[in-house]
């Protein structure tokens, strides 16, 4: 089922991400990616969105949203994620290095 939920929401991410492109293409014509600067902004605020909104359990929103739509609408929106986690990791990582060193004295 997970499958068929990643590829309704990348088909609908890909088309999405073609409409908007073109349609910004044709209103601010310009040799700057506009469309995919904005569509990739976008993105990262929608999976913003839903990741500060809900704790990120692998229900079907999930797997249709994150993994299929936005996957396919922008491939920002997971490498910021994977981001913030991973500098997540290193602030704690750090942290629990000082309070180590805090009660080794």
């Amino acid at each position: 089922m997970n499958f068929l939920l990643i590829g309704l929401g990348g088909s609908l991410g890909a088309i999405s991400r073609y409409v908007i492109n073109e349609c910004v293409a044709k209103l601010a014509p310009t040799m700057l990616p506009l469309g995919t600067i904005s569509i990739n902004i976008l993105g990262c605020f929608l999976i913003g969105l839903y990741l500060g909104n809900s704790i990120p359990i692998k229900d079907s929103s999930y797997y249709f949203f994150i993994i299929g739509f936005l996957g396919s609408f922008t491939t920002m929106s997971a490498f910021t994620q994977q981001t913030v986690a991973l500098i997540t990791t290193i602030f704690l990582c750090i942290l629990a290095t000082y309070i180590g060193t805090l009660f080794s004295r």
